[in-house]
């Protein structure tokens, strides 16, 4: 389109196909990085090709009670501009194709139907910050570059410092990186497969400064030192886009943060890369194909739910099927799923976004995490009514779920009927593939893992010993352990009569309805994927157990 109307000639739309496979982009950042289209000829063109009305921002004033229709953290998180009112609906500004999605979560925030128009990417950040004032992330970025190119010392090496930490959790694969004052110093510690690490310690001086700094990347209220407080930061990091959630508690010696980075750039995890064995990744997908019913995925934070619910939600996304979810935050955008998020600011909880998102007719509906009575109850009537509902608790394992439901005011009648599995997993380290070596287990090691002598007999098990590769742990990445209970006739009647954790677990077991983690951890130290002290420390057997 761009050749036919010519604005771009056949010579430098090859040059523009041949750099964009060499730089992995799209087609148009190709042509806007080689120069050869302006940022409006190819937001107007791609909305022809799209068929969306194009608007250019730059021009024209927006009312004030338009821009007040939509709250300016979700205009600036969403990156959107209200533009006008017409035929009852609102006209949104966005600057991407794909973004149209959105028009389902905002008919669900602000309560009227949403329509989209196309503009540049230039235009639309100039217009949010010019209706709704600079974001703190736009002031943060605009402040590093002035201190980077700074010669005095002011804040430069505290942003130094932040940029550096960044980028070593990045290299280190770190998934949580914590900072902790202490009586003399700061200590930095990354979590690294699970396992915390120390990686450096500075001058206490450097703290207040250090918080600070982190503080104002999250949009936190940098005055506040006596309350806890929540934050984000959104980064790019070598080409990668990177989203930090921050959680600040105050503590003796000062203000502690702990930052969990989320890698938007990773692929998703597909349900077959979970690491099921056969028999189990059968009974999974059985459970999950489902026309209704709720599916339960429990364990403690960080144990790996939320990968193993976008499997799930990928496995099933087709276009005959409309999948909402519910989600805090947001981790990964699937396309063709409609994904709301929980913004408790504006008052969009659960519970309000699983009420309206009925209204929709969905098929399956995703909720992050049943934390009270009332999503509870919503998300049950939904199971009810026909909807597959996806979602997680915090309990140790699958049959406590049952009663966690109970515990928190779900009637037992409801739970019986609604819930068909639970699913509680545990994340273990994975075996470095170059140094793992092998030995032959003894007869207790055998039995504390719960495997029958005739699977083990002749094998050899894998223990790990430390090589470059793995930096000395024995162990690179991670693999879950699964505990599986799927509700029969005996079990809903148990879970009716309100009975006792132990008996409900006793009948599972008893009917083989109940695949314990410690069962599929020992298929997976036969398997050489891990080892058995791994998977006694995750189920929390070794205290029990000589071997």
């Amino acid at each position: 389109m761009l050749v036919a109307s010519g604005a771009l000639s056949e010579q430098k739309l090859r040059e523009a196909l041949a750099y964009q496979r060499n730089g992995s982009l799209a087609l148009g950042d190709a042509l806007l990085k080689l120069g050869f289209v302006d940022e409006g000829t190819l937001a107007r063109t791609l909305a022809k090709q799209q068929g969306m009305p194009y608007v250019d921002l730059d021009k024209g004033k927006i009312p004030p009670e338009i821009l007040a229709r939509v709250p300016a953290e979700v205009a600036r998180e969403q990156g959107i501009v209200p533009l006008l009112e017409k035929g009852g609906k609102l006209v949104v500004a966005v600057d991407d194709p794909l973004k149209r999605i959105l028009a389902d979560q905002l008919r669900f925030m602000l309560g009227v139907d949403v329509v989209c128009a196309l503009a540049s990417n230039g235009a639309l950040k100039r217009a949010l910050a010019r209706c709704y004032g600079e974001s703190a992330e736009a002031a943060v970025a605009r402040t590093m570059k002035a201190d980077a190119s700074a010669d005095e010392e002011g804040d430069a090496p505290i942003v130094r410092l932040v940029t550096r930490t960044f980028h070593q959790a990045l290299e280190a694969r770190a998934s949580d990186i914590h900072i902790e004052p202490g009586r003399a110093t700061v200590r930095i510690r990354f979590r690294v497969d699970g396992m915390l690490r120390d990686v450096a310690e500075h001058p206490l001086h450097l703290h207040s400064p250090l918080i600070s700094r982190l503080k104002i990347m999250a949009a936190m209220d940098i005055a506040e030192r006596r309350k806890p407080q929540d934050g984000r930061i959104g980064l790019e990091i070598d080409g990668r886009a990177i989203d930090v959630r921050c959680s600040i508690l105050p503590a003796s010696h000062g203000e502690t943060i702990v930052m969990r980075l989320l890698d938007r750039t990773r692929s998703l995890l597909s349900l077959a890369d979970l690491g099921f064995d056969d028999e189990d990744y059968k009974w999974f997908r059985r459970a999950i194909s489902r026309p209704n019913g709720i599916v339960l995925v429990t364990g403690p934070t960080g144990s790996g739910k939320t990968t193993t619910l976008y499997a799930a939600l990928s496995e099933l996304n087709r276009p005959d099927v409309k999948i909402i979810t519910a989600e805090d935050p947001v981790e990964y955008h699937i396309r063709g799923i409609n994904q709301v998020q929980v913004n408790q600011k504006i008052g969009l909880s659960f519970a309000r976004i699983l009420k309206a998102m009925l209204r929709a007719a969905p098929n399956i509906i995703l909720v992050g995490e049943i934390r009270d009575l009332e999503t509870a109850e919503i998300g049950i009537q939904a199971a009810l009514t026909g909807h597959l509902v996806f979602s997680t608790l915090h309990t140790n394992d699958a049959a406590s779920a049952l009663t966690r439901l109970m515990d928190i005011g779900v009637k037992p009648f409801l739970v019986s009927a609604s819930v068909q599995a639970v699913i509680a997993q545990r994340l273990v380290r994975r075996l470095c593939k170059e140094c793992a070596v092998e030995y032959a287990p003894s007869a207790g090691e055998i039995s504390a893992l719960g495997v029958a002598p005739a699977l083990a007999a002749g094998r050899k098990f894998k223990r790990a010993r430390g090589c470059r590769s793995c930096e000395g742990s024995g162990y690179r990445g991670r693999i879950a352990l699964f505990e599986m209970l799927e509700m029969d006739h005996a079990l809903r009647e148990l879970t009716f009569r309100g009975a006792s954790l132990e008996e409900i677990r006793a009948t599972a077991t008893r009917s083989g309805n109940l695949r314990s983690l410690l069962a599929d951890g020992g298929r997976k130290v036969l398997r050489g994927d891990t080892t058995t002290t791994e998977v006694m420390r995750v189920v929390r057997l070794a205290h029990e157990t000589e071997f």
